[in-house]
């Protein structure tokens, strides 16, 4: 089943807000089988609308549009809508008495203006929203489905998640999908590539394997269509999976999609009734944020130490001012001895220690911007890292984040 997402806004279009809408949608749709073959936007005029609901409708069978519902001058969807399949805009009550209802729980009065939002095309079946007053529509013309919900992320998503897929089901007869995933980190997409291409080349035409790289990590995603009356082939793709990670085994930290690597070695810390302790200077705490946004964290977290001077260095972790003089901040030996000290004072299992040149400013012939020194150990060894990266700021404290907690990894695993 072949699906266009269209989205509406002057404000997609010109960088001042992102199109989350677009990605959710695709996402939630090709887990339940459908396929995404367009995603387009469009201004807030009627001919943009119009355009865009011709060329979705050309190439697909559902058409998901989201925007342009609310009570103000600009939002011309419904009217678009209306003109498009031929129809008139319908006053429904019950939608009037609902948003009565709203405003009257929250403590105001309902303004003529939102009375707008009761108008519907004539052949719009209402997809009940209860997250705000714009409600998401159903409208059936010559075999195609076009749902339109509000362009407000939290709406849109329950609209299309408690209304919009579970009538999908009922009305056509979806393929399943069958994924396995396999998530690695320390390790680039085309060097995965070259160690698996002849496992990739044996796949049959229906598995198909998808790269999905982000920061620090690769997904590696293995896909199975299983239409109506056709055999599952789910154990075939966990065969091929199990090929693979036989290649590339010490960098798969986990099969589960939604699992990070901080979440990961939360895991691992748990397993072991172990905890960690952080010092860094140019991450500046991100290596921590990263730790406690996993639930549980403080299972195995004990804290961190922003070390982003000299004096913090060395007062705090007993790095030695004859190491910071001659050698240093960005260097092997700084960070070990970061790392001596923090375990000293933090009395945990492991530490990670970070200390580099983010950038863009500040960078030497010898240490250029973007070098970094990573150093993970425990009482018995420590083991420090030298990387090389990018001019870019923001990039480099992510990456070395995600580095560092990779390297710990690694070493947890090797004791």
């Amino acid at each position: 089943m072949k699906v266009s997402i269209l989205t509406i806004g002057d404000e997609i279009l010109n960088g001042t807000t992102l199109d989350t809408n677009s990605s959710f949608i695709a996402k939630n749709c090709v887990a339940n089988g459908l396929e995404i073959i367009r995603a387009l936007s469009v201004a807030d005029n009627y001919k943009g609308i119009q355009d865009g609901m011709d060329i979705c409708a050309s190439e697909a069978t559902i058409i998901f549009i989201t925007g342009g519902l609310g009570p103000t001058k600009d939002d011309i969807t419904k009217e678009a809508m209306a003109r498009y399949f031929g129809v008139e805009l319908s006053f429904r009550e019950e939608i009037f008495s609902r948003i009565e209802a709203y405003f009257a729980k929250r403590g105001k009065k309902q303004v003529e203006l939102n009375k707008k939002l009761a108008y519907l095309p004539a052949n719009a079946e209402i997809l009940v929203n209860e997250r705000g007053t714009a409600q998401g529509m159903w409208m059936e013309h010559q075999d195609k489905v076009f749902i339109s919900m509000p362009g407000v992320p939290h709406e849109m998503q329950h609209l299309l998640m408690d209304r919009a897929l579970p009538k999908i089901k009922e009305k056509f007869q979806l393929a399943t999908i069958h994924n396995q995933y396999i998530m690695c980190a320390g390790i680039g997409e085309s060097a995965i590539y070259e160690k698996i291409e002849d496992i990739e080349n044996a796949l049959p035409q229906d598995i198909r394997l998808a790269y999905l790289p982000s920061l620090g990590t690769v997904k590696l995603r293995l896909t199975h269509i299983q239409n109506r009356g056709e055999a599952s082939k789910e154990k075939e793709i966990i065969e091929f999976r199990d090929k693979i990670v036989e290649r590339i085994a010490k960098y798969v930290y986990s099969y589960d999609e939604h699992k990070s690597l901080a979440q990961s070695i939360g895991e691992l810390l748990i397993e072991r009734k172990e905890n960690l302790a952080t010092a860094e200077s140019c991450t500046g705490g991100y290596i921590s944020h990263l730790l406690t946004s996993i639930p549980g964290s403080s299972a195995y977290f004990e804290g961190a130490l922003i070390a982003y001077s000299y004096d913090i260095k060395e007062l705090e972790l007993g790095v030695q001012q004859a190491t910071l003089m001659k050698e240093g901040a960005v260097s092997e030996a700084c960070v070990i001895e970061m790392t001596k000290g923090l375990l000293s004072k933090m009395k945990t299992n492991y530490g990670i220690s970070v200390s580099g040149i983010a950038g863009p400013g500040g960078g030497t012939p010898d240490k250029p911007v973007g070098t970094v020194w990573i150093a993970v150990g425990n009482k018995d060894k420590i083991v420090a890292k030298k990387f090389e990266l990018t001019k870019q700021r923001d990039y480099n404290i992510k990456i070395s984040a995600h580095t560092a907690l990779n390297l710990l990894r690694n070493f947890i695993l090797e004791q």
